[in-house]
């Protein structure tokens, strides 16, 4: 995360991407842009496009029709680029463990760079570890 840290230089552009969640995570990093918690004036930023970002932000578990659309948004970004997986479903497949469509945890896709656990992590948990990796 160091490492990460010192290339964004204060600054990071994610895109986020739903691999199959139930989208309680996704309401917690919809809040992050509420006056709130403002995750903007860290630098931190949610982009449309993987060409113009720093990383990817994935929730949910890998469903089988999301495997090959996230691994081509994986190698849309550019090097060097950053993985988050944002809640238990990310990391372990939460509930959905051993569901028919289930293909695996993002880890079992791709590399993943940092881990935020929770069901669903806090905005503010969120928050936090984006601004580590950010380096603000």
């Amino acid at each position: 995360m160091q490492e990460a840290a010192g290339r964004n230089r204060g600054s990071l552009q994610l895109r986020h991407v739903d691999a199959g969640s139930c989208n309680g995570c996704e309401l917690e990093i919809t809040s992050m842009s509420s006056p709130v918690y403002d995750v903007e004036r860290f630098g931190i930023r949610l982009e449309a496009s993987p060409r113009h970002v720093d990383g990817l932000l994935v929730t949910g578990p890998v469903t089988r029709n999301m495997a090959d659309p996230l691994r081509r948004t994986f190698e849309a970004v550019p090097q060097p680029r950053v993985v988050v997986a944002v809640g238990d479903c990310a990391l372990d497949c939460g509930v959905f463990a051993g569901a028919y469509g289930v293909q695996g945890s993002v880890c079992d896709v791709m590399p993943v760079d940092l881990a935020i656990p929770g069901c669903p992590p806090h905005p503010a948990t969120i928050i936090s570890a984006l601004r580590g990796l950010a380096g603000t």
